[in-house]
């Protein structure tokens, strides 16, 4: 990923919201105001896509339990196991027959070299976000996540991002929350911080707004 800017430590965090409050000065309140960006990295493979599944659309603790139980049925979320999973089970760790499916076919893909969770960190973010995309019950918002926190992509922004909408439209002092469409428009002035831009707006959700910590949801 050599050609692509990557958001690995503090200081990238720190550069992009300098960067940011020059590109949009509507910025700089909301900066102010949602106090520190979290990093909110991790590594890279097929744990962290899970991770990333199962947590859709849930709680933060709801998906902190979900994961635990899954870590639990599959040895660490060991990717076999993922795809050996019993309905039995998936019903014990409270999967939904959505993200139960979605889970095992990008545990097979990996499993069969289709989907290699690495490698689509190396490659153009268009590109990544096709070979996720190809698998059932995988859409834009988990590709599009699993490259911001997973391959530390500097410059991808979940438009799909219900709380992302929601700060958005309440940072910059919209009657009603911009949809998806809507927010890529707004997000294409924050090129190429979109990444830190997106950090910055969950983090002035959970604080400047009062709802708390939040994980990013579609």
């Amino acid at each position: 990923m050599s050609n692509i800017r990557t958001i690995e430590k503090p200081q990238d965090i720190s550069d992009g919201l300098e960067a940011l409050r020059a590109l949009d000065s509507r910025l700089a309140p909301v900066i102010a105001q949602a106090g520190p960006v979290p990093l909110r990295r991790q590594p890279p493979g097929f744990e962290g896509l899970a991770q990333i599944i199962v947590s859709q659309m849930v709680s933060k603790a709801s998906a902190a339990a979900l994961w635990t139980r899954l870590l639990d049925q599959t040895a660490g979320c060991d990717v076999s196991a993922v795809a050996a999973l019993e309905e039995r089970q998936c019903r014990q760790i409270g999967l939904s027959r959505s993200k139960e499916m979605t889970l095992k076919r990008a545990a097979e893909a990996a499993l069969s070299g289709t989907l290699d969770p690495h490698a689509l960190c190396h490659m153009p973010a268009s590109d990544a976000i096709s070979a996720m995309t190809l698998i059932k019950g995988i859409g834009p918002w988990t590709a599009e996540v699993y490259l911001l926190f997973c391959a530390g992509h500097g410059d991808i922004f979940p438009a799909g991002d219900v709380a992302l909408q929601s700060a958005a439209g309440h940072a910059l002092g919209h009657e009603q929350r911009p949809d998806a469409k809507a927010l890529r428009v707004i997000a294409e002035q924050w090129q190429p911080w979109r990444g830190v831009a997106a950090r910055l707006l969950w983090a002035y959700y959970a604080t400047a707004m009062k709802r708390g910590d939040v994980i990013p949801s579609g």
